[in-house]
């Protein structure tokens, strides 16, 4: 039975390829809180300024 996976260590080339490619970009946090909150932010104004217009 053979082995399918090479170990990147078992020659130079394949090693200097293995240790120089660059590592997985991570991923952007999440900007739906921030909306979230401008939008909330948002409503409480409109109101604020309805309830002081009507006054």
């Amino acid at each position: 039975m053979s082995d399918e996976y090479v170990d990147p260590s078992g020659n130079t080339e394949a090693f200097r390829s293995f240790a120089q490619a660059p590592a997985e970009a991570e991923k952007a946090p999440s900007r739906l809180p921030l909306i979230i909150g401008v939008a909330v932010l948002a409503v409480i104004l409109v109101v604020l300024i309805a309830f002081l217009a009507a006054g």
